[in-house]
């Protein structure tokens, strides 16, 4: 990848070559450039640049790393007639995706009952691998659940009618069929409906720290020094089996020696075989958006119980997903199919799409750091619709391998750097927490700083963490 320069401050460019259709297009700064530059990453940037409809460019946000087939942080935007759809460039994880509820609780008051309110969280929100819910669905209520989202959760009870409001898509995407996603996919999801699972999905209490634009804030409802609360989860086994259904078709069907990419495999978007793949994808995401919820309803019980403290939802926002938005392409409106793969929707002020309240903002953006390290609230931007597809980061992005952390990192030195920033961590196993300590990711507050230069996505609030919830 020595071809790649860079054309602008925070802005690097894969010139056009081979069997590329459009360049590729990267957003870090020198220092993230020298992490993205040690895996695939660039690699993977290139090789989706080859693939059938492809609109602009193939581009990657601050946060990249190696993912599967396409990084994790890329962006790429297809023709509705001549493009593709691609379970691998979706991501295994449909709509994992974070929601922030915010309250006017204090730090004192909360921090006084910290231990106590996080085992109490970590007892009644299930985390791990293969953790069940103690939520069980029934085939009617799974089928309801896929094509509904939210809105089935706050008409069993569930939360209130403003949440809905206040999730992309109002917690629902159109066009979901509960029909197109396996048996074998549906039994995984009946019991992890409100459940956190592994990796790196967590639940985090945190402190609003610091504000950077007062306006935006008000309107969020963030205030300094009160408590807040960032959940990250996605659609669990139910997701991650309809990823891998929807890619053995794509390869039964139209086979894969003719891609750069096993991983790549994809299906046109006008065909069957797309159609149902991104009806199935729809169903799958909204059981993402419902799972957040339920979890969300969870946390409130407990901050209820011991604060008599009423959670207010921000928002909720999808990542590893395909939407279909309008863009403006040689000075003509045109509808894209807009795969995000780890990556965060950034809708500027003046869309259509958001709720009243965020259209004179922008949408709420959050950039979760990892456990010891901040999070970031930002505001879409009109900027991000022209330069990213209204796209940015979605974290910090991994910078070492779970495998390579598990052997280089001890849980002495991270129960050391955890406690030297107070922040107190309950997880399932040591081995998971090591996974996921601060050191393996790249620095969430560089990402954020291009982010914001960069205009597609600008700086609201610095959250820190105070108690964490760990798969």
């Amino acid at each position: 990848m020595e071809k790649i320069k860079k054309i602008s401050e925070n802005i690097w460019e894969i010139p056009k070559e081979g069997n590329m259709k459009v360049s590729g297009k990267i957003f870090a700064s020198d220092k993230l450039i020298e992490k993205i530059r040690k895996d695939k990453t660039l690699e993977q940037v290139k090789n989706v640049a080859s693939l059938p409809g492809i609109v602009e460019y193939s581009l990657a946000m601050p946060d990249a790393h190696q993912g599967y087939g396409m990084c994790v942080g890329g962006v790429a935007a297809f023709d509705l007639k001549t493009g593709i759809v691609s379970p691998g460039m979706t991501g295994y994880d449909i709509n994992c995706g974070v929601r922030l509820l915010s309250s006017d609780l204090n730090k004192d008051e909360f921090m006084k009952k910290r231990k106590e309110v996080t085992h109490q969280l970590k007892r009644d929100v299930p985390s791990g691998v293969g953790m069940k819910s103690d939520i069980r669905l029934d085939n009617k209520s799974i089928n309801e659940v896929l094509e509904w989202g939210v809105s089935w959760a706050v008409g069993k009870g569930y939360g209130v009618e403003e949440d809905i409001k206040n999730c992309e898509d109002n917690g629902c995407i159109e066009g979901a069929n509960a029909d197109k996603v396996s048996t074998k996919a549906r039994g995984r999801g009946m019991n992890q409906l409100g459940s956190l699972g592994a990796g790196n999905h967590f639940l985090e209490v945190q402190e609003i720290e610091e504000i950077y634009d007062e306006k935006t804030a008000k309107v969020f409802g963030l205030k300094r020094g009160k408590i807040c609360v960032l959940i990250h989860s996605g659609s669990r086994g139910l997701g991650h089996q309809t990823a891998s259904d929807y890619i053995k078709k794509c390869e039964e069907e139209y086979g894969i020696k003719h891609l750069p990419d096993r991983e790549l495999a994809y299906a046109p978007i006008d065909s069957d075989l797309g159609r149902d793949y991104l009806s199935a994808m729809r169903a799958a995401a909204n059981f993402g958006f419902a799972n957040r919820h339920l979890i969300m309803c969870k946390t409130r019980g407990v901050f209820k119980k011991y604060f008599n403290e009423n959670l207010k939802l921000v928002y909720d926002v999808a990542h590893n997903i395909i939407k279909f938005e309008e863009f403006n392409i040689n000075g003509k409106k045109k509808i894209l199919a807009v795969h995000r793969k780890g990556a965060t929707r950034s809708f500027g002020p003046g869309r259509g799409e958001l709720p009243k309240k965020y259209r004179q903002t922008g949408q709420p953006i959050f950039i979760p750091g990892s456990m010891g390290t901040y999070s970031y609230v930002l505001c879409g931007t009109e900027k991000a619709r022209a330069v990213s597809f209204a796209s940015t980061a979605h974290g910090a992005g991994r910078v070492l391998s779970r495998t390579f952390a598990k052997n280089n990192i001890s849980i002495e030195k991270l129960k050391k750097e955890l406690n030297d920033k107070d922040v107190y961590v309950e997880g399932g196993s040591f081995a998971g927490l090591i996974e996921e300590a601060p050191e393996a990711y790249k620095d969430v507050n560089e990402v954020v700083k291009v982010s914001h230069e960069l205009g597609i996505g600008n700086l609201v609030a610095r959250l820190k963490p105070l108690a964490v919830i760990k798969g």
